[in-house]
């Protein structure tokens, strides 16, 4: 059987509360929740709810199915140049409006080159209709989750869509 993915959002955490993220999801009909953090934690208890196993727990009550996408991550050395190009524009990695031409350059260039998205169709279960694609920042435009989503979109004839708080 070959899965007919009809949709796909993006959700970072930032803005959200434990209630709206998972409201919004559902609402999204979400049924397969790919994490393409690096690490799968943020510190602090207000965001403790998307902290990997915490998270998981909730999506299986949910019964949206949970997938690690780790090689979607941005590596350490693309992640220090935007980084460098939020400190030369004196922004903080919550209040950037979009992403550095050179980290979306390198970003392109050593991951989605790399990337195939039939294989990830391969990973999904057989049910899979829509996807979110999660990461924390708040707007998807300042998050490499934006890139990935622009590929799948293209690859599999999809707009995406980007939820919001």
């Amino acid at each position: 059987m070959q899965i007919k993915i009809t949709g796909l959002v993006t959700i970072g955490v930032y803005g959200f509360d434990e209630e709206t993220f998972f409201g919004a999801l559902q609402a999204a009909r979400v049924d397969v929740f790919c994490d393409i953090r690096q690490r799968r934690g943020v510190r602090g208890s207000r965001y403790a709810f998307v902290n990997k196993v915490r998270l998981k727990d909730r999506l299986k009550e949910l019964d949206i199915n949970y997938v690690h996408c780790h090689n979607l991550a941005p590596t350490p050395e693309i992640r220090q140049l935007q980084s460098l190009a939020d400190k030369e524009l004196r922004t903080t990695k919550r209040g950037r409006p979009r992403l550095a031409p050179q980290f979306i350059d390198a970003f392109e260039r050593e991951v989605l080159e790399k990337f195939d998205s039939k294989g990830l169709l391969r990973r999904l279960p057989e049910t899979a209709r829509v996807i979110a694609l999660h990461c924390v920042e708040e707007h998807a435009a300042a998050c490499h989750r934006s890139l990935v989503a622009d590929r799948l979109a293209r690859d599999w004839g999809l707009k995406p869509m980007h939820i919001t708080p």
